[in-house]
């Protein structure tokens, strides 16, 4: 069986990947076409934007919280329907923790996805030919299939660009333009359904303008390739579990494989900590990541509920909580005024977010013989003193000062771990 499936690379971030895959997603959609995206990295931000352009779930692709053959049963097992497979890559194509250990490029030789390449020509017109000229030999295990110029500024540029292409050796397959209206808002915005609604006029003008200047025909027929059969697959022991999962616009940083697995596990119920009064039944509680922030007063006016998870992890209750579900269990949360806000409790720690500064890495978690892999992604900050139940480890293995929390069937941590080849149970043994 072949389809068309590709990844959409480029040269440095900031190119022009994310808008250009919701174009596309959104473009192939609009054609009939079953379209099944998928996100390099632990981001989990963009997947959301993928699933409102194509209307399917995006699935991350990331070599350090993955094997190689988890990869391929992740490719496999999603795109197995669709008419069209795109996955956007993340940084520059060879950008990786280590050279380019965990790049875009690492994920294209694994599942031997030929390669879109998304160049910036705002600055630039035959010398871009150069630039393609390296990408496309660098390392020919990674198959450069095309190019499109992104923030062209006329048909006569596109013309200079498409040169440079040809001269390269590489297949010019047309341009986006220069545009106000393909501004995505910054990702730290809240991804509520209004937030979104009000990204889907950029996505269908980013779509219009690539069914005149992209041609979309021969994307498709470039980059039609074998689509493989899906591993032999190891699923876990059979169990009847209860699992409540936090879901609305203060938490939903969660990997769509995760939510699969957990579903292998029993029945998946999911809840909101901003509008419900009654925690679902229960012998998994998942506290998600995502944006309390922004919803501080409603989660504190939701006193009922604060004091049902409090309940459920005082009796011993096994939870899963990460970054913004952590921040929830604290004894409160201080805004970026320093105004506190009254959580759960269960932890004798407050998370603030005053002076907000970025971290991130990805993270090895390892205790006693086992550890577990994630993505550190936070702007906030933890005040008080709590012993640690676990190191943490960067992608590189040095030692970060990033805690993990043990408190009765409590695990919370910053880390949003990525469990979807592992038995999330095994925590808890």
């Amino acid at each position: 069986m072949t389809k068309s499936q590709f990844l959409i690379g480029a040269a440095a971030s900031a190119s022009g990947k994310t808008t250009l895959t919701l174009g596309l997603l959104r473009a192939f959609a609009r054609r009939g076409k079953r379209v099944q995206p998928f996100k390099c990295g632990p981001d989990y931000i963009d997947p959301q934007f993928h699933r409102l352009a194509a209307g399917s779930e995006s699935i991350n692709l990331d070599p350090f919280m993955a094997t190689e053959s988890h990869l391929r049963t992740l490719y496999a097992r999603y795109g197995a329907s669709a008419d069209v497979c795109v996955a956007e890559g993340a940084m520059g194509l060879f950008d990786g923790y280590d050279r380019d250990r965990g790049s875009a490029a690492e994920i294209a030789r694994t599942l031997r996805l030929p390669v879109v390449l998304v160049v910036d020509g705002r600055a630039t017109a035959f010398s871009a030919a150069p630039l393609l000229y390296g990408f496309s030999r660098f390392d020919l295990s990674v198959e450069v299939a095309g190019v499109i110029f992104n923030r062209v500024t006329s048909p006569s540029h596109y013309a200079h660009l498409k040169a440079a292409a040809e001269a390269a050796g590489i297949e010019p397959l047309g341009y986006l333009p220069r545009d106000e209206a393909f501004r995505i808002p910054s990702r730290h915005l809240g991804l509520s359904l209004e937030t979104l609604r009000t990204f889907d006029p950029v996505i269908d003008a980013v779509a219009n303008a690539a069914e005149h200047t992209v041609d979309l025909d021969r994307i498709e027929a470039s980059t039609h390739r074998e689509f493989p059969t899906e591993p032999p697959y190891e699923p876990l022991p059979t169990r009847s579990l209860k699992i409540a999962v936090a879901r609305d616009e203060a938490f939903n940083f969660v990997y769509r494989a995760n939510l699969d697995r957990l579903a292998e596990m029993g029945e998946v119920t999911f809840f909101s900590p901003l509008n419900d009064t009654v925690l679902p039944p229960c012998d998994l509680l998942y506290l998600p990541g995502g944006y309390p922030e922004f919803h501080l007063e409603r989660l504190e006016a939701n006193a009922v509920m604060r004091r049902a998870v409090a309940e459920y992890i005082e009796r011993g209750g096994r939870t899963l909580a990460e970054c913004g579900g952590m921040m929830y269990l604290c004894q409160t949360i201080r805004d970026e005024a320093g105004r506190p806000h009254a959580m759960c409790g269960v932890l004798p720690l407050t998370a603030t977010m005053e002076g907000m500064r970025l971290h991130l890495g990805l993270r090895e978690i390892r205790y006693d013989s086992q550890s577990m892999r994630g993505h550190e992604f936070h702007y906030s900050r933890i005040e008080g003193e709590y012993p640690s139940a676990a190191q943490q480890y960067s992608a590189r293995g040095e030692a970060v000062a990033t805690p993990v929390y043990r408190y009765k069937g409590l695990w919370a941590s910053y880390t949003h771990l990525y469990w979807s080849e592992t038995d999330p149970l095994k925590l808890f043994e």
